[in-house]
């Protein structure tokens, strides 16, 4: 396994204008790693898909010059719509981030599936998942599709709460059934639906495109929450992100499940913490590493 890690954890230093999505490469190449992964990039604040492109082959230039390598891209999606013009609008947007990732060179992306079951304008209609899924099918299928074209596999995460289960997202990569898609496995993620992260690992592992490690502290519910913030959990936990090794994720054991199962690309520190996003990474890495090499 290599290490590599996602621009989304020096969003801090992002938006405190200390750096950009550009500058977060080389400041990852400095830090010691093999990898470095983009979510949706966004060369200003509205973005046309010819701007996108155009950043996208100067991350590339920066990334050849600093000798990391661009290993994903990540964008948001919500496949389900009630209609059939919102379902096309939003299918082209993704199949348009797939341009993005050709020009980035990467040779995996993932995108999300969906991020809740309440729809239309004020939420009135409920949708479950399992009522989602032929057209999410659908249109996974349709990008993983063009991907292909283009050399790059796709991937969902266990992302949004609503496709976060590991037997949900094994459902959704058994309906697509096709080997140019898989998962990316998110260690951590399991915990916002108060999921086993090593039962839920051991269960898609086979299945991972991609990897991402990261760490929380945890607030039971009815328990004293001393820190501010916080992610609440289908089940009314609160969880926190924290350096790899500090929390209750257990990454040690995650990584060992996923080495058994023949995973061998990258895994991507994804930090979501308060603290200074650098010497978080710093500490990160250092532990990542050690659990990787046992």
């Amino acid at each position: 396994m290599k290490i590599s890690v996602s621009s989304y954890s020096f969003s801090s230093y992002i938006r405190g204008g200390k750096m950009t999505q550009f500058d977060t490469v080389k400041k990852a190449a400095e830090l010691g790693f093999e990898g470095i992964e983009f979510t949706t990039l966004v060369p200003n604040s509205s973005p046309t898909k010819e701007e996108k492109l155009e950043y996208a082959r100067k991350i590339k230039a920066e990334a050849e010059k600093c000798g990391i390598e661009i290993v994903a891209y990540c964008v948001s999606a919500r496949l389900f719509q009630l209609t059939k013009e919102d379902n096309a609008s939003v299918l082209k947007a993704v199949l348009d981030e797939v341009d993005v990732a050709a020009e980035l060179g990467v040779p995996v992306m993932r995108h999300d599936v969906t991020w809740s079951v309440k729809f239309g304008e004020n939420g009135e209609k409920t949708v479950s998942f399992d009522h989602q899924l032929p057209l999410i099918t659908e249109n996974v299928r349709k990008i993983t599709e063009y991907a292909k074209k283009k050399g790059i596999r796709t991937c969902s995460e266990n992302h949004g709460h609503v496709a976060q289960d590991s037997d949900r997202i094994e459902r959704l990569y058994n309906a697509v059934a096709d080997e140019n898609y898989g998962i990316l496995v998110d260690i951590g993620n399991f915990a916002c639906v108060d999921e086993n992260p090593i039962t839920a690992v051991s269960r898609v592992a086979p299945y991972a495109f991609h990897v991402h490690a990261k760490d929380f502290y945890k607030t039971n519910f009815g328990e004293e929450n001393t820190r501010s913030g916080g992610h609440i959990t289908r089940a009314c936990n609160i969880l926190h992100g924290c350096v790899i090794g500090d929390g209750i994720i257990p990454v040690k054991h995650c990584i060992a499940v996923l080495k058994k199962a023949g995973y061998d690309g990258f895994v991507s520190i994804e930090y979501e913490g308060a603290d200074d996003c650098i010497k978080a990474l710093a500490r990160g890495l250092n532990n990542l590493r050690s659990y990787i090499e046992e």
